[in-house]
């Protein structure tokens, strides 16, 4: 069924990821509807709508970061390219930021 994909630890991490932020924010919203707040982005956003933009930032980070690691690796003389978890730490903190700042 899952044979399209090519189903990898980080792969599989990222998405499980994915599920659970949005049990939790459903939980949360649940709990505790949130209000729209202005942050760094240029529109008043909630929390959802800051997940939405977070997670579309973290999916092209991951993207661009497969698309170059190939480049990154010549360019540094790698021996193989560098580890796609490089990618989910970065795409995460970035997730972070947009929520929290956003």
């Amino acid at each position: 069924m899952l044979e399209w994909m090519a189903w990898t630890l980080p792969v599989a991490v990222f998405f499980i990821s994915i599920v659970l932020m949005l049990a939790g924010m459903t939980v949360w919203e649940i709990r505790s509807p949130s209000v729209e707040r202005k942050g760094f982005l240029p529109m008043k956003t909630t929390r959802g709508d800051r997940l939405f933009v977070g997670l579309l930032a973290a999916a092209y980070t991951n993207l661009i970061f497969v698309g170059v690691s190939g480049r990154l690796a010549e360019l540094f003389s790698l021996d193989s390219e560098p580890s796609v978890w490089i990618s989910f730490v970065l795409s995460m903190g970035l997730l972070v930021l947009v929520m929290g700042k956003g």
